[in-house]
């Protein structure tokens, strides 16, 4: 019991609990309303936008029956293939006597009406007078004549002659097709020339097989489940089509009547050709399935939500406590003498800098202890390595002047000038001063350089300079900037072509910029090496190869700012340019110059 109290008197135990509270019952609350408000919106949309497909799906077919209506009606109308003949003609000769139909053979419009929509598998014409049955066809096998339901199709046109009968979806049996299903519609041919009598003359009937997929593919755009049912029915409930039930087997014909509607969304939309309508029966338990799977997630979310925030009240107690004993525990070994003490682990919050803190405090103190016997054993190390490092530059500039003389002494001028270039050279490059030389100490040091290689390629190879008459030899630029670039003309232009060659270095003006630009005739780059390069230079990571370029070209780039630096241009089989622009400043004053 005393354990408890004391748990509960402390103070992170009750921020954490008012945390668990402040989160907890919020994000309860909020999350059951807004589910039930977002389920609410789902499915009344969902509910909606069924309506809206079936109101859609009632017009396209209420369109397949008028349109194939109209197709029936060739027979009185005579439109067809840019033909029209609208005068009455005596159908009962034509079609007895001449085997017409609107004055062209039967056969001829049969391909017609076959051949008008694409969708149209076979026509028929059933001469009155005889029985004679004349047709066309797409159909690859070939027509079982005496599988024709002729008499069945008959039935509905002589009870009413004057209207068009459809027939619903059945299986082409007389093609040995029972898979196929197809719709036909049926149409009586009457002679309405001569005086009208009370019963029609009746001369033939048409029939028209057309493809039941072309509503199966109005219907796909419902996306309906396996437990979904859909019907086309006729003013006497008559069915046309069915996703489930066969409207050629009598038995489904009037099952369709008999389902249960409980757990169904009941969907009715009016077909006015067929006086019928759409009936669609939409399986709610099916239809909300992935609703109710989103509940049930967002349920248990809720309760995992819960559970870790229990979870991470007592972490956040037990880490909140625990730092802070920990800076506790190290402040008593300071007050003890440990100044060797370090708080090793910390995090980035307000505790942790206390830690950093304490851990700097901890260190200031031991420098102020330590603070005069560090200082004079640094400044003897300083002054050692200072004399050391005036010995190892003097020792090697004797050293080479021993050997010049040497070489003098025996006559060698040639050798003794090479070591004189490079004791320069060595002189130059070692000096650890300042960045900025001026444009005069750069040309000398470029001058011993190619001194150097003007003997070891024996005169083959010609350095020229031009320096313009508005530039000024006191003009500052970088340190070894312009070395490295004659070397990499020699190395990778002239000596690659072969023979002799030259490198041009002009120094120029341009307004307030300093233009250095080192031409060669050598063996130039090709376009695609140059882009190379060139995406090489811009990128910020040290190359493998073309070393001494990016060094320079990074080097201005970093000192002097973005508008300087290096570009490149280059020409296969004529030579390269490299162009370096530096902001004019004099030397001493480092600022831009100006004339006097």
């Amino acid at each position: 019991m005393t354990v408890i109290r004391k748990w509960w008197n402390s103070v992170f135990v009750k921020y954490s609990a008012a945390f668990l509270m402040v989160g907890l019952i919020p994000l309860i609350a909020l999350s059951v309303f807004s589910l039930q408000a977002f389920t609410g919106h789902v499915q009344q949309f969902t509910v909606n936008n069924l309506k809206q497909m079936s109101l859609y799906m009632s017009y396209n077919v209420n369109n397949f029956f008028t349109d194939y209506d109209e197709i029936t009606r060739l027979m009185y109308t005579g439109r067809y293939e840019g033909y029209s003949h609208t005068v009455s003609v005596n159908q009962t000769v034509n079609v007895n006597q001449y085997e017409q139909i609107n004055n062209i053979p039967i056969a001829a419009f049969l391909r017609t009406v076959l051949y008008s929509d694409k969708h149209i598998r076979s026509v028929y014409f059933v001469r009155s007078v005889d029985g004679k049955l004349y047709y066309e066809t797409r159909q690859s096998r070939p027509l079982q004549a005496d599988k024709l339901p002729v008499a069945e199709w008959l039935k509905p046109l002589a009870e009413r002659p004057n209207h068009l009968s459809i027939y619903p979806t059945h299986g082409e049996l007389y093609y040995n097709s029972p898979d196929r299903k197809a719709i036909t519609f049926g149409r009586n041919l009457i002679d309405i020339s001569g005086k009208l009598t009370a019963e029609p003359k009746v001369v033939g009937s048409l029939f028209i097989d057309v493809d039941a997929g072309v509503l199966d593919s109005f219907f796909q755009e419902l996306n309906l489940g396996k437990d979904d049912e859909l019907y086309v029915l006729d003013g006497s409930d008559r069915l046309y089509y069915s996703n489930r039930l066969d409207p050629a087997n009598p038995e489904h014909a009037a099952a369709f009547a008999n389902l249960a509607e409980e757990g169904y969304l009941v969907f009715n939309d009016e077909i006015p050709y067929l006086e019928g309508r759409v009936l669609m029966r939409v399986s709610e338990k099916n239809l909300f399935e992935q609703l109710t799977s989103t509940k049930s997630a967002v349920y248990i979310a809720i309760a995992v939500c819960a559970i870790a925030l229990l979870g991470m009240g007592t972490l956040f107690s037990r880490r909140l406590a625990s730092p802070i004993r920990n800076v506790l525990h190290h402040m008593n070994k300071v007050e003890m003498g440990n100044l060797d003490t370090q708080i090793e682990r910390y995090g980035k919050d307000e505790i942790g800098r206390l830690a950093v803190g304490f851990n700097r405090m901890v260190e200031r103190l031991k420098v102020f202890i330590h603070d005069a016997y560090v200082a004079e054993i640094k400044q003897k190390q300083a002054e050692l390595n200072a004399l050391k490092s005036q010995i190892r530059p003097h020792y090697l500039y004797n050293t080479l002047e021993v050997i010049r003389m040497n070489a003098v002494y025996n006559d060698d001028e040639e050798v003794a000038d090479m070591i004189l270039a490079l004791s320069n050279q060595l002189k130059y490059v070692i000096d650890y001063g300042e960045d900025w030389v001026t444009l005069q100490e750069e040309l000398d040091h470029l001058h011993d350089y190619f001194s150097i290689i003007r003997i070891r390629f024996e005169n083959r190879i010609d350095l020229r300079l031009q320096v313009a008459e508005d530039v000024r030899t006191d003009f500052l630029l970088l340190k070894l900037s312009l070395q490295p670039l004659v070397e990499n003309a020699i190395q990778h232009g002239i000596r690659p072509k072969g023979g002799k060659g030259s490198v041009l270095v002009s120094v120029e003006r341009a307004q307030d910029k300093l233009t250095v630009t080192v031409y060669d005739d050598g063996a130039g780059i090709g376009e695609s090496k140059l882009q190379e390069l060139k995406e090489q230079l811009a990128r910020p990571e040290a190359p493998s190869k073309n070393v001494g370029l990016k060094n320079v070209h990074d080097r201005i780039k970093t000192i002097c700012g973005e508008p300087y630096g290096l570009e490149i241009s280059s020409i296969k089989h004529v030579g390269t340019s490299i162009l370096l622009t530096f902001p004019i400043m004099e030397k001493h004053l480092k600022l831009p110059a100006h004339d006097a």
